[in-house]
């Protein structure tokens, strides 16, 4: 971490200065120095299906179907063999499974037909897959494959806005100006460190100000502040 921090911010400066964001990723890095997906898997088809699982729905929940789902079908040809209405049976506790399922099976039968059963390692090809956008497509890049994408959710979106890091009023703006502005040693992990700190601090409705580690970096005006201590009791 610097020995010399960064000036702290103006009220009127929103946006974030080149030093403080090599400041507030140093620190992330130092808090979590190998930071990773919170979804199970162990190759890139288990992390795909995880994610394409994944959407409006939780990964702890995504984990408890897919603990059960991969000891009996990990890859496109088993799954194919258990069938859209085999594969529900496993992913009926995740939202929207029904939708999901099908596009799962349409998935696993295009890995087999063009890839050899493998998945791409490429962005068109993914994004020509059933039920994968870009969000799904830049996780399995970055997080199955190493490349420095950014895959922007709910909680990156408003880590980027609240902070100052990257503020944008759509997904995609975010995502390009943090692409942008991160230094390129920090960019293969920033995704997991910034949805883990949208995930478990700043979060929505009552973000952990007192414990943030970027507390005075920040340029969110509502910081919350830290709960007053109570007086001892008085002795009798």
């Amino acid at each position: 971490m610097n020995a010399a921090r960064p000036a702290p911010p103006s009220r009127r400066d929103s946006t974030m200065r080149n030093p403080e964001i090599q400041e507030m990723f140093e620190r992330l890095r130092e808090l979590n120095p190998h930071p990773t997906t919170e979804l199970e898997y162990t190759t890139p088809f288990e992390l795909l299906i995880a994610v394409l699982l994944s959407a409006q729905a939780t990964d702890v929940g995504v984990n408890k179907a897919t603990r059960k789902l991969y000891p009996v079908a990990n890859t496109p040809r088993d799954i194919l063999h258990l069938g859209e209405e085999g594969l529900k049976r496993y992913i009926a506790t995740i939202g929207l499974f029904n939708a999901k399922a099908k596009n799962v099976i349409a998935t696993c039968r295009i890995l087999l037909e063009q890839y050899g059963g493998e998945v791409p390692h490429d962005r068109a090809a993914l994004e020509a897959l059933p039920g994968v956008g870009r969000k799904t497509a830049n996780v399995v890049l970055n997080t199955a494959f190493g490349e420095p994408t950014m895959a922007v959710d709910t909680h990156i979106f408003r880590v980027a806005n609240r902070t100052g890091l990257a503020p944008g009023k759509d997904v995609r703006a975010v995502e390009d100006k943090l692409v942008k502005v991160i230094p390129a040693e920090f960019l293969n992990d920033a995704h997991h460190w910034l949805i883990l700190h949208g995930r478990y601090v700043c979060k929505a409705r009552k973000p952990d100000c007192p414990g943030c580690v970027i507390h005075d970096l920040c340029r969110y005006r509502d910081k919350t502040a830290a709960p007053a201590e109570r007086p001892p009791a008085s002795k009798r």
